[in-house]
């Protein structure tokens, strides 16, 4: 199995970004990404998927879109629509008829920044999902980057302290979402998690300080999704992208805070009958093995269900038995810039009754 280092959810000139795709493509180039997922609001930027290669490295872009309602005060309700492969922004008001044109055009829909504080002393309101009377979503954006901001800045100084220094700002996915999701999943379908930077790369002034706020490096380096595919990408544009999208659909995925320290690597497995990985069923007979494999040694958390069945300490490689069915995921911490940070979240692996 192979690692796409993925980074979705952000702006273009298309929309309220200050880069170029290319600018994108070269600022992923950087910093080691191996796909790139522009998600600029309301529009649905054609012609601009491709690659940029330097040597042996390459990058694939996929362009996608951020839709929601503009004409709705407060904004609430945005959604990340990938693969459809059409604009369909014209949909927004009514967020079920819209889940259900994804569906038939064939593309993936993570609900953004499902729940995200306000920021007054800047004029930000909060723009949660509200609409709960739908069903058919993909999966949910489980970690934000810049929505984040929203959440440890309580006031202007606090604000602009963040802003000048990012690396502060990341602590995990909000308690509220993480209790979402496992809500979510109880349901019993699938509900996949990705990590989304919503990076901007803001230019603003602070008196006589100019400054890029949050460039794309920095998020780039920062939360990302990381797929785990069959191949590498291959260099043809067509199986490339469909590799990607099986991958988001099929939630072989996980979520790493790179910044602390780089999560490649990281696998959580089932063994039963066959290995199965995370997005995975597996049918309970005997009994499941579950591995956990870490790039480094930290905190790694199990859950069952939302609630944590095993803790383990400063270990890379982690085992547990079980006898039980059950929504299954890792979550991962450790300490960075003298704080307990979230650093992996993964997606759930499925043990159903055999």
């Amino acid at each position: 199995m192979e690692e796409l280092i993925t980074n979705l959810h952000l702006h273009t000139r298309f929309s309220d970004g200050s880069g170029t795709h290319q600018e994108v493509l070269q600022a992923a180039l950087r910093s080691g990404l191996d796909v790139v997922i522009p998600t600029d609001h309301n529009v649905y930027v054609q012609g601009m998927d491709g690659y940029l290669r330097d040597g042996n490295r390459q990058v694939l872009l996929i362009c996608a879109e951020e839709i929601h309602d503009p004409s709705r005060l407060p904004q609430k309700n945005h959604m990340l629509v990938i693969g459809a492969n059409r604009e369909l922004a014209t949909y927004a008001p009514n967020p079920q008829i819209l889940l259900d044109q994804v569906r038939n055009a064939g593309g993936l829909t993570f609900l953004a920044h499902p729940n995200e504080h306000a920021l007054p002393s800047f004029g930000e309101t909060d723009i949660t999902w509200e609409d709960w009377d739908i069903h058919g979503f993909t999966g949910i954006e489980l970690w934000n980057g810049l929505s984040e901001l929203k959440s440890v800045s309580h006031s202007i100084l606090q604000t602009i302290f963040h802003a000048l220094f990012p690396a502060t700002i990341a602590r995990g996915p909000l308690p509220e979402t993480l209790a979402l999701w496992d809500k979510l999943l109880a349901g019993g379908e699938p509900v996949i998690a990705v990590g989304g930077s919503d990076a901007h790369a803001l230019h603003k002034t602070f008196g006589a300080i100019r400054k890029t706020i949050f460039p794309y490096e920095f998020h780039f380096g920062a939360i990302n999704t990381h797929l785990i595919t069959p191949s590498p990408l291959s260099g043809d544009l067509i199986s490339d992208r469909h590799m990607v999208l099986q991958a988001l659909r099929d939630g072989h995925a996980f979520i790493g805070y790179d910044r602390p320290a780089p999560t490649r690597g990281f696998r959580f497995t089932a063994q039963c009958e066959e290995m199965a990985i995370m997005g995975d069923t597996v049918r309970l007979r005997k009994g499941v093995t579950l591995q956990i494999r870490l790039p480094g040694e930290a905190e790694c958390r199990l859950l069952k269900d939302g609630k944590v069945v095993q803790t383990w300490h400063n270990q890379e490689i982690c085992a547990y038995i079980s006898n039980q069915p059950g929504v299954y995921r890792v979550e991962c911490y450790l300490r960075y810039l003298g704080r307990r940070r979230g650093w992996i979240f993964s997606n759930p692996i499925y043990i159903r009754e055999g």
